[in-house]
């Protein structure tokens, strides 16, 4: 069996306090000099959703980055700070199908193959230590559903599956950096 010389055991170690002050297992990439985040309460702008749509996203983007990160959360004026807009609250058409049944042109009828919800939330991050990171950006997520499902069928546990997806992107673009 071959045995490593003590120059490559201090290489690795010199590599792993290296990186360990900029790295953590969790998938961030937070300096070591960032030790607070705050998340202002979201509005809602589009005026559409249920009427605690905006607390919901509040709370869940708090909750998932308290989670994921070691950051202690502040009310205002955290290293980090995010603020948020519910922009868009949208539902539409998403897959249109010519029916079977025939009209009195005898051509068929188009109709919705499914529905899609769409949510839209404006991000405005500022990196109080690096201000080269902060960014104004929006960001979206959907969901198809049943062309029989109505907009006020849908749980909060189906719109937490879009708002979800749209708190993972904003979470990787502002502090796993991927």
């Amino acid at each position: 069996m071959k045995t490593c010389n003590p120059f490559t055991y201090l290489l690795l170690l010199s590599i792993t306090f290296l990186f360990g002050g900029c790295y953590s297992f969790t998938g961030t990439n937070i300096s070591p000099e960032i030790k607070t985040i705050s998340i202002t309460n979201f509005s809602n702008a589009s005026g559409q959703g249920p009427s605690n749509l905006q607390q919901f996203i509040t709370e869940d983007f708090k909750d998932y980055f308290q989670r994921n990160t070691n950051l202690r959360i502040l009310p205002q004026a955290g290293d980090l700070q995010i603020e948020g807009q519910i922009m868009s609250y949208t539902f539409s058409p998403a897959a249109i199908q010519r029916s079977d049944v025939p009209t009195g042109s005898n051509v068929g009828l188009d109709q919705a193959g499914a529905n899609r919800l769409t949510i839209v939330i404006q991000i405005n991050y500022t990196d109080t230590k690096n201000p080269t990171n902060n960014f104004d950006q929006s960001f979206s997520g959907f969901a198809d559903f049943p062309p029989t499902l109505d907009i006020n069928q849908i749980s909060q546990a189906q719109i937490r599956q879009i708002t979800e997806r749209i708190i993972y992107s904003v979470f990787t673009k502002t502090v796993a950096n991927w």
